[in-house]
């Protein structure tokens, strides 16, 4: 039997692979081909970086067409024609029409680059030290994304004490059981409560390796007005829940806000190149030049292919509309599907969305049944007991139907119910 490369050579880190261990070659839209030709249906979009499927058209074009007549690849933050008609369009597509004043920074390309960027931010403007995150938080994997990050695991592989930061309950942490903020205004009023004001709090709307908790509109909006009243900054991390996977463009329009810092990356680009935002208001833009940077944070194929994607996808409200009948088909599937197993429930918000069981080994059963059957689907939440669906935002309907009834099948055989009659019927 050949060597495989991937398996001497490659760090044991890596992950996705050993649960997918074909080989794949291409993508277009919603599906990857193996190198034999096998398709696979594609509810994973690249952990949310590929919002519009895998080499859409129209992007995969201007791609070629920039390389192919010799426009500047790499700039640092320099000028180029690419980066002023991304920043032109951003300004015109996104912020002006959501009346929201946002300067932009390109911190680096990663998702956890803008965390950081957004941290250090939130400490030189109020001069104090300490952040506050939530349960069951994850953004990133750099040492002050890691700080503010909930997963014990993850948390253990920095190797160092992960200081100036505290997690406080999440929206519904104690099953209702205890009132919204009690503990959090109690000590940011008590004086003598010996802890730190903080520079800021940093939130997911939807918690979206946490286990697809997905915050309420009115829990946002007060812990918003709570921040206000003490003059501490809101960081909402929208990285994974952005760039319209929950219904939206912002997975905080509706509840709102207007956040001091965002933090956005993965679909920003449209076509999964590497690329990252941080918006913060024009007053707290008080960096020095060069203060925080990084290598990689002009790249110019990503500006090409994120304009044009905002463009495509939000110069008027017709995506949206026809996001929002995926959303309604998505959870409607995802309801019966549920019923086969009791007290299963759907979890999260938009095409960030799932199903959590009891059975903690129930999630990861049903997506290796998946991926027998040709569908790629990964888990979440601290003992990956959550079935996360990421589908593209651009999904046909057949293709969706489909979907819904390979991980309705892949269910049923994981539970051992796989002689009874199906729900849903996907088209073959």
């Amino acid at each position: 039997m050949p060597t495989d490369i991937f398996e001497t050579r490659e760090s044991q880190v890596a992950s996705y692979c050993k649960n997918w261990p074909a080989t794949f070659a291409k993508a277009s839209g919603p599906y990857q081909w193996t190198e034999d030709g096998t398709r696979y249906l594609d509810f994973f979009s690249g952990a949310g970086a590929l919002n519009y499927g895998h080499n859409h058209p129209e992007l995969r074009d201007l791609v070629v067409d920039y390389v192919a007549n010799d426009g500047v690849t790499h700039s640092m933050d320099m000028k180029t024609p690419a980066k002023r008609h991304f920043l032109e369009t951003f300004e015109r597509l996104i912020l002006e029409p959501r009346k929201m004043d946002y300067k932009v920074m390109f911190p680096g390309p990663t998702g956890t680059n803008t965390v950081e960027a957004a941290l250090k931010l939130a400490r030189k403007v109020t001069g104090r030290q300490h952040i506050l995150s939530f349960t069951n938080a994850f953004h990133g994997m750099t040492l002050g994304a890691l700080s503010v990050t909930g997963n014990s695991m993850k948390r253990r592989g920095a190797g160092i004490p992960l200081t100036n930061s505290s997690k406080i309950p999440y929206d519904d942490y104690f099953d209702g059981d205890m009132p919204d903020f009690l503990w959090l205004e109690k000590i940011l009023e008590d004086s003598g409560s010996g802890v730190d004001k903080p520079a800021a709090v940093i939130v997911e709307t939807v918690q979206g390796e946490g286990g697809l908790n997905a915050a309420r509109m009115d829990w946002l909006k007060s812990l918003s007005a709570l921040l206000r009243r003490h003059k501490i900054l809101l960081i909402v991390d929208d990285v994974q829940a952005g760039c319209g996977r929950t219904g939206k463009f912002f997975s905080f329009e509706e509840a709102g806000l207007y956040p001091d810092i965002v933090c956005v990356s993965k679909s920003i680009s449209g076509y999964g190149l590497a690329m990252a935002l941080t918006l913060f208001k024009p007053e707290l833009d008080v960096w020095e030049g060069g203060e925080h940077n990084g290598t990689f944070r002009g790249n110019n194929l990503a500006f090409v292919t994120g304009a044009r994607a905002l463009e495509l996808f939000w110069s008027d409200d017709s995506f949206q509309k026809q996001l929002g009948e995926r959303i309604t088909e998505l959870k409607d599937g995802l309801v019966k599907i549920a019923e086969h197993v009791p007290d299963s429930t759907i979890r999260g918000r938009g095409f960030l969305t799932g199903i959590h069981f009891q059975n903690p080994d129930t999630a990861g059963k049903v997506a290796a049944e998946a991926y027998k059957r040709n569908l790629l689907v990964e888990t979440s939440g601290p003992q990956d007991e959550v079935l996360k669906l990421m589908p593209p935002l651009n999904i046909e309907s057949e293709d969706l139907q489909k979907g819904l009834g390979i991980i309705e099948e892949s269910l049923l055989a994981a539970t051992g119910q796989l002689g009874e009659p199906s729900r849903l019927r996907a088209p073959r």
